[in-house]
Order: C-alpha cells, then sequence, then structure tokens
C-alpha cells in the first residue's frame, strides 16, 4: 500500500512539474533559462525581415543559453555594480525607450491610402514625360572636341570614334551608348543639351562639364515608364512615416522648456 501511495505520488509530482520544464530550454548551473527569452528575440529577429524558420530558431536557442552562460560569469566577477557596466545601461535603456516611442507614434499616427496615393501622384506628375537615348564622346579638351565634330559632320560613325577616342572607357565599349536616360540623371550641362536635340542629332558645340568636353548625339525619345502605384506603394509608405516621425520629433524638441542651444 505504501508502495503504491509513493508511487502516485512521484508521477503526480511529475505530471505537474512538466508545463514547468517546458518553460524553459536549458539549466545552466541550476538556473534556469526561460523559453520566453528565446520568443522574445525571435520575435525581434522576425520584426526585422528575417524569416522564422527551425534553422533560425536553434541558432537563437544556441544564442540565449550562451548570453546566461556569459551572463553569469560577468556577474560573478562582480561586473554587473560597476560604474561603467551602469553607465552602458542607462545609454541603452534610453535608446530603448526612445526607440519604442517612435514606434508607438508610427504605429498609432499610419500612412494612409489616400496620403500615399497623393504623393504618387505628386511624384508622377514632376517625373520627365520623355526618356532619351543618348550616346556621347568625352573628350579632354575642346580642340579635341571641335576636331571630332568636324570627322562626324564628314561622315564618321559616332560608334567609332567614341570607341577610339572617348576617355569614358565604360561607355566607349559600346560607341558610346548610354542607354536610355532622363536629362535630370545627367548634370546640368549635359542633360540641357541633351533636351535640346532632335532623334539622330548630335550637338554642333562641344559640352563642357566637370569630366570634360562631350560631343552628344541623341538617338531616339520615348515616352516616360512610370512604376505603377502599387508597385511602390510600400517605398512610398515607408518614406511618409519617417516624414511624420521627423515631424514628431520636430514638435517635441520645439515645445520642450530648455535652456539650451541647439547647433541646428
Amino acid at each position: 500500500m505504501k508502495k503504491f501511495v509513493l508511487a502516485a505520488t512521484v508521477a503526480a509530482f511529475g505530471a505537474l512539474s512538466l508545463p514547468a520544464v517546458a518553460q524553459n530550454i536549458a539549466i545552466v548551473n541550476g538556473k534556469p533559462v526561460p523559453k520566453a527569452r528565446a520568443d522574445q528575440l525571435i520575435s525581434q529577429i522576425a520584426k526585422s525581415g528575417q524569416p522564422r524558420s527551425p534553422e533560425m530558431e536553434s541558432k537563437v536557442k544556441d544564442e540565449v543559453v550562451l548570453r546566461e552562460i556569459f551572463m553569469q560569469e560577468a556577474e560573478k566577477r562582480g561586473l554587473a555594480a560597476s560604474n561603467d557596466y551602469k553607465a552602458q545601461l542607462e545609454l541603452a535603456r534610453q535608446s530603448l525607450l526612445i526607440r519604442e516611442l517612435f514606434a508607438d507614434y508610427a504605429k498609432k499616427n499610419p500612412v494612409t491610402d489616400a496620403e500615399a496615393k497623393a504623393e504618387y501622384d505628386k511624384f508622377k506628375a514632376q517625373a520627365p514625360s520623355k526618356e532619351y537615348h543618348a550616346r556621347h564622346i568625352l573628350v579632354k579638351t575642346e580642340d579635341e572636341a571641335k576636331a571630332l565634330i568636324k570627322q562626324l559632320n564628314g561622315g564618321a560613325k559616332f560608334d567609332d570614334l567614341a570607341g577610339k577616342n572617348s576617355i569614358d572607357t565604360e561607355s566607349a565599349k559600346n560607341g558610346g551608348d548610354l542607354g536610355w536616360s532622363t536629362p535630370d540623371t545627367y548634370v546640368p550641362e549635359f542633360g540641357q543639351a541633351l533636351s535640346q536635340l532632335k532623334g539622330g542629332e548630335m550637338t554642333q558645340t562641344p559640352v563642357k562639364t566637370q569630366f570634360g568636353f562631350h560631343i552628344i548625339k541623341l538617338e531616339e525619345t520615348r515616352d516616360a515608364q512610370f512604376p505603377a502605384f502599387d508597385d511602390v506603394k510600400a517605398q512610398i509608405v515607408q518614406r511618409i512615416s519617417q516624414q511624420k516621425v521627423a515631424a514628431f520629433q520636430e514638435e517635441l524638441r520645439t515645445k520642450a522648456k530648455t535652456d539650451y542651444k541647439f547647433s541646428n
């Protein structure tokens, strides 16, 4: 009878202790490492965009157990009581609290679809309506450029002279071809000269920029390709959200009563 009671007691104790054991991923020097600690770290990693996987979870558990081992040693050496540790801990506390403040603001002030669409429409209205397929020959001096223009007007092929003479070695490999782009992507002098050309035309005077002297030829133009709203919505939402948080930061700074003078 006593053996039966003892066995039942042991079984009952084991059943009651199972949930508690399940809440820990390890015991390090007699101290439990709670599963919640690993879950929290996994959640933080997932927020950064890394997909959750068995491999990731395994690595996190390794990290959490190693941290416990190292923390115990640090505490054994009395490092937690050092002034340097306390100062770093305070800085970390401030950084985390400030991060949570702005994350909370962004969460409570989400970017609406209407705001994102309005921003998209504004960018689309400001974007160039045409794209230009251009070639160029870049040389060091104006006299070199003038001599090449004379050869081109005499019947020389643009791509041949670009390959032999252009100091822009990358485009020279392709006969001076710069591909499709809009004038605003180039330095102002180049973009302005390019936008004044018609298909098949080239500049008759050298175009001076910070890189040297250019001879520019416009091959053809086409209507600019602007991305669809859904393709860029995520980037727009992120941009507006950052702008909102920046405005909130400035509001707090402006309202604060302080005798400190900020540098900007």
